[in-house]
This record gives C-alpha cells, structure tokens and sequence, in this order.
C-alpha cells in the first residue's frame, strides 16, 4: 500500500500562485510515476500533470501547459505542483495518484494510477 497525502491547496487570486505537495509512504516513494489529477464540481477527473519515476519524463494537459510544473524529490518521498497564473478554471479539488511503474513513460488517464490520496482544494476567485 502507498499512503499520499495532499496539501497546499487554498484560495488565491487569479494570477496568483499555489505549490502543492504529495507526501508518500508505505512502499518505495522510487517505484512509482506521479501524477496530478483534479476535479472540479459535477466534472469528471482530469489529468493535469505526470512525472516519471526518475523525473527525466514529464506530461501536461494542455490547459495547463506553461503555467504548472511538476517535479519529485524522491530522497523527501515528496512531488510537487507548482501553479502559476491561476485562472479561476482552474477552480477544482487536487488528487495526487501513484501509479507502480518503472518505465519513463507516463500515463494521463485515471484508471493507470494505483493510489490516491483524498485530496486539496484550490480555489481561485476572480
């Protein structure tokens, strides 16, 4: 079992920034792709970002390429999304997934993703 906790969420304004944090445990933090995923109010789950398990690869939704970046420290056991420019879109509850996987591929879709963790919210007011 991999145990991950979000945090970071908050309200913010539109422009403003938030960093995001997942914290891992249970099993080899190295072992395992991230990814950030978020769902906003009677929308499905969406992709946001994935980061392999070394960080050499990395993937984004297009809505929020060049505004968010995705980055690990494997020796902290930790990921992180750091949001920049935020849009009040990008209104939504944070869920931050593990997916075993060893290859530098990485996957954009939900049901790839082994673990969940429950959550942050991030509002942006306009």
């Amino acid at each position: 079992q991999v145990q991950l906790v979000e945090s970071g969420g908050g309200l913010v304004q539109a422009g403003g920034s938030l960093r995001l944090s997942c914290a891992a445990s249970g099993r080899t933090f190295s072992n395992y792709a991230m990814g950030w995923f978020r769902q906003a109010p009677g929308k499905e789950r969406e992709f946001v970002a994935a980061i392999s398990w070394s960080g050499q690869s990395t993937d984004y939704a297009i809505s929020v390429k060049g505004r968010f970046t995705i980055s690990r420290d494997n020796a902290k056991n930790t990921m992180y999304l750091q949001m920049n420019s935020l849009k009040p879109d990008d209104t939504a509850v944070y869920y931050c997934a593990a997916e075993y996987n060893r290859a530098q591929a990485v996957a954009a879709y939900v049901n790839a993703y082994d673990y969940w963790g429950q959550g942050t919210q991030v509002t942006v007011s306009s």
